[in-house]
């Protein structure tokens, strides 16, 4: 049995969902350069969920070497067992605020505790206290055209 390759999703929705530290970096890098208004932030309190609807560019599309023309997916990013939320840089309150991510960490605490952290773009974190890593990305709309036609890029 193999690790599983961007090259195996082959076009599908993704679903993912990862439980341990290890498991992260796979979501981070899906869904790095998703944007998302502000007002898309849900924190559902007695749920204890934290849940983002992003725009997430399809980097399992790009980097295979199919994708002509670069797309964009609406996707829900779901962080479960949530105990409490911190911001920096980020104003929950300006509906209008577009944020772009540009990865998810995992910072382990006593017993499975820790906190799952988004960096964005700008200076910009937020800070999700968990009880135990669990979060979810499922991709819930067909792929478009990115309104740019560019692929994302970081200058040096």
């Amino acid at each position: 049995m193999s690790d599983a390759r961007f090259e195996d999703a082959g076009g599908k929705p993704l679903h993912l969902k990862a439980l341990e530290a290890d498991d992260l970096p796979v979501i981070s890098a899906l869904v790095q350069d998703a944007i998302f208004p502000a007002s898309e932030m849900k924190w559902q309190s007695k749920a204890r969920r934290f849940a983002i609807l992003l725009n997430r560019f399809r980097w399992e599309e790009s980097t295979a070497g199919r994708q002509r023309t670069p797309e964009r997916v609406q996707s829900l990013l779901v962080i479960d067992e949530v105990q409490k939320i911190a911001s920096q840089g980020v104003k929950p309150s300006d509906k209008d605020m577009v944020l772009s991510l540009l990865s998810l960490a995992f910072e382990p605490g006593e017993d499975g505790m820790g906190q799952v952290i988004l960096t964005l773009a700008g200076d910009g974190a937020i800070s999700v206290h968990v009880e135990a890593l669990d979060v979810t990305l499922k991709d819930v709309t067909k792929p478009y055209i990115a309104p740019s036609k560019r692929v994302p890029s970081h200058p040096e």
